[in-house]
């Protein structure tokens, strides 16, 4: 029986040097990078190895360069015989990672147009205006509560429910810093704000909408072979039209990862693999399940670790 899933992070996954190791013995990882950099017309390999990380955390640059890194991870996974999952699911930009290893759409188009959605986002809040924290400690309620109490004349909401007490909030810098205050009063537990140049999943994302639709349209999207739960409603599509639809949405809508963990718990999951950079999806699951198995892939250590486990 079918038990695994594959998961893929989003923005915030990013590091300078990431996959290094992994490159060193698997040369699809470098030959991923060059394909998808000959598409954007940079070295992607060189600003992931060498930064600087202020280049590399710039939405337009981030996004492609840790779909990039998902992708090849997944290639050098079913290169070595690694078996198919039940269901994808990704966080956030990740949900591009899964529909391109799902096979709903080419790398070449997807590194594209999340460079493009990048670029978007950066143009409708300029660099340094907007942000996104992570609060933990606190209940969903209260946090949406706290936003709303703080709000003023700027826009703050909840951009991700992680978790159990894990809550991610976006939208103006000065808004945010006013409830993470809040938040500290109230008694969380760790207040974080994220390495991200754009406030994302909240309403200060809508005027992108008209052009990043018109982004979408230029992409052939197929039915994946692969369930891919998405981020705004935590349910799979298969129709083409209705996966456009959630990828629109998904700009300004909140990231319910913690309802697309339990939905995968649901099908029957017991092995979580996140494949990209880092191990953030890998912590946030284990906090909210605790009788599965969950493993961040992203070096040769670990990938033979999955390998190995998934075999038996």
């Amino acid at each position: 029986m079918n038990i695994l899933a594959v998961v893929f992070p989003g923005q915030a996954a990013q590091q300078v040097g990431m996959l290094n190791t992994l490159s060193e013995h698997y040369p699809l990882v470098k030959e991923t990078f060059s394909e998808v950099s000959e598409v954007l017309g940079y070295d992607i390999w060189k600003l992931v190895q060498r930064g600087p990380a202020t280049e590399l955390n710039k939405t337009y640059r981030a996004q492609p360069a840790i779909l990039t890194a998902s992708v090849a991870i997944w290639r050098i996974w079913k290169q070595q015989g690694g078996c198919t999952p039940k269901i994808m699911a990704g966080h956030s930009l990740g949900e591009y990672s899964a529909l391109v290893c799902a096979e709903g759409m080419d790398l070449h188009s997807a590194v594209k147009l999340v460079m493009i959605r990048g670029m978007l986002m950066q143009e409708v809040v300029p660099y340094g205006r907007g942000a996104m924290s992570v609060i933990i400690g606190l209940s969903d309620d209260v946090v949406f509560e706290l936003c709303k109490a703080v709000q003023q004349d700027q826009i703050v909401s909840p951009a991700s429910f992680n978790g159990p007490g894990h809550v991610v909030i976006a939208g103006h810098k000065e808004a945010v810093n006013r409830v993470n205050l809040c938040c500290k009063s109230a008694g969380a537990k760790h207040i974080l704000m994220l390495p991200i140049s754009v406030p994302s999943h909240c309403s200060l994302m809508k005027p992108v909408v008209v052009k990043f639709r018109k982004e979408l349209e230029k992409i052939v999207i197929t039915t994946p072979r692969i369930p891919v739960v998405n981020n705004v409603d935590a349910c799979v599509e298969w129709e083409p039209k209705d996966i456009r639809n959630a990828l629109i949405r998904q700009l300004y809508t909140p990231v319910r990862w913690n309802e697309i963990v339990q939905y995968c718990i649901h099908q029957k999951i017991k092995r979580f693999l996140e494949m990209g950079p880092g191990k953030i999806l890998t912590g946030l699951i284990r906090n909210t399940v605790s009788d599965v198995f969950s493993l961040s892939v992203n070096d040769p250590v670990s990938l033979s670790e999955a390998i190995r486990i998934n075999k038996n």
